[in-house]
């Protein structure tokens, strides 16, 4: 069995190499070649401690990816979030390859948002809202500025202390400045707008949002889960990692049921599927896919051989 630590990971990602993994993944997953198995939902003995069990296969390679997600870890100076993604000897049904991916999570996690940023937001977008002051938020902001000149971040946090901290982070990070806002003067200012929370309610009014904002919702990945107000859903072109999954437990579980709904992956080689124009809000909604894991956990494998030879 092949084992790669949450250190040695962490050590081998990268923006590019997370970007491109998600590409392909999400062009896969609008393909028939990938079956993608129902997300398993879970909590250890205390409820508030969550975790899921994705999983996949492509036709040459298959696997799970488990992620956890226990809150009091603040307190202890440890991450919220943690993952480990297994591939399977295909011939043997034995575990193959084990890798932590703590940190891989975050970066996986955001470099959808950049693929589908890169495809649907405007191309001169410069100012960036976000809702959310965690880890996430942080990668979020990290992986946009690659595919965007982002000049300025606006911050809308629940407490201005974590909000404080949270621009103080992105300085120390050397990323866009970032600056605290209200939630309304955030999306008035916004070209592109990522909510990263995990909230359970509408984090702002739909008429906030101007025409030609692009609108990415990363936190919803379980029932009731809630970032985005229906209105907006209601008005905007709205796209998916897979949309099955997405009116299970993403956000488009609260889209109207005749909305059209594009998986991402299926736009992006079409060069007549560009999503921005002047009048039109583009929403992006990521559930998180097990595919993502797996291509990224590859690429991974691959770093860490090419460093070895």
């Amino acid at each position: 069995m092949h084992f790669i630590s949450e250190e040695t990971s962490a050590r081998l990602v990268t923006r590019a190499l997370a970007f491109d993994a998600a590409r392909a993944a999400l062009v896969a997953a609008a393909s028939q070649a990938v079956s993608t198995f129902p997300v398993v939902l879970g909590h250890g003995t205390a409820p508030e401690n969550r975790f899921s069990i994705k999983s996949a296969s492509d036709g040459t390679l298959a696997g799970v990816k488990i992620g956890s997600y226990w809150p009091g870890n603040s307190a202890r100076g440890l991450p919220r979030h943690n993952s480990v993604i297994l591939f399977f000897d295909q011939e043997r049904g034995r575990i193959d390859t084990v890798i932590e991916a703590g940190l891989v999570n975050a970066y996986r996690t955001a470099a959808a948002d950049a693929v589908a940023v890169d495809h649907l937001a405007r191309p001169d977008a410069a100012t960036l809202a976000v809702f959310g002051t965690g880890n996430q938020a942080f990668h979020e902001v990290a992986a946009l500025a690659e595919v965007r000149q982002i000049r300025r971040v606006l911050v809308v946090g629940r407490s201005p202390e974590a909000t404080a901290a949270f621009c103080a982070r992105l300085a120390r990070a050397g990323l866009p400045a970032g600056q605290p806002a209200a939630a309304r003067e955030a999306c008035a200012a916004a070209e592109i707008i990522v909510t990263a929370t995990p909230s359970r309610a509408p984090l702002f009014d739909a008429d906030w949002v101007r025409p030609g904002t692009h609108v990415s919702a990363m936190g919803a990945d379980g029932p009731g889960k809630q970032e985005l107000p229906p209105a907006l859903l209601a008005r905007a072109r709205l796209y998916c990692d897979d949309p099955e999954q997405s009116r299970r437990i993403g956000e488009m579980q609260h889209a109207p049921a005749e909305a059209p709904l594009c998986a991402i992956g299926a736009a992006l080689d079409d060069p007549g599927a560009r999503g921005w124009a002047a009048d039109t809000v583009t929403v992006f909604d990521s559930s998180g896919l097990s595919i993502q894991d797996l291509y990224i956990a590859r690429a991974l494998v691959a770093a860490e051989r090419s460093a070895a030879a």
